[in-house]
């Protein structure tokens, strides 16, 4: 199964102060033995929400939302996917995870969406059309 393990932004990380070589370290660490056992998959940080943009959409309409976006605990300043079997073997791996702020630090894991998950919805030409892109971005990564 592939889950998203999503590092919640924290005051520091929004204000765009950079992790320090120590934590740098410790991840890229962290980063290698996941990698090593095959779990990693993709895996980055993200800029603080007041270089982004969200997009409202209301029917047909989009309003185009300028950052920094407000309460910190619900932002994300980074990501990994992950390979893993179960729930339990991406707890086991959060479980080593270094903090990945210098105060206190949140990750939230949630599993991905697989073809199988939407039953008959996901007909034979709509699996096809997935397959397809996903041959197409793994031709892209070689």
């Amino acid at each position: 199964m592939r889950v998203m393990v999503m590092v919640k932004a924290s005051r520091a990380s929004e204000a765009g102060v950079m992790p320090g070589e120590h934590l740098l370290s410790e991840m890229g660490r962290f980063n290698d033995e996941l990698a090593k056992a095959g779990v990693l998959l993709a895996g980055e940080g993200l800029h603080p929400t007041s270089k982004g943009l969200r997009v409202r959409f209301s029917g047909k309409a989009r309003t185009v939302i300028d950052g920094p976006f407000a309460e910190t605990k619900e932002l994300v300043a980074g990501f990994w996917l992950w390979q893993v079997r179960s729930m339990d073997e991406a707890l086991e791996w959060a479980r080593r995870c270094p903090n990945p702020h210098e105060d206190d630090g949140e990750i939230e894991i949630r599993p991905l969406f697989e073809a199988e998950d939407f039953g008959e919805a996901m007909t034979p030409e709509l699996a096809a059309q997935e397959d397809r892109l996903r041959r197409q971005l793994e031709g892209r990564k070689a």
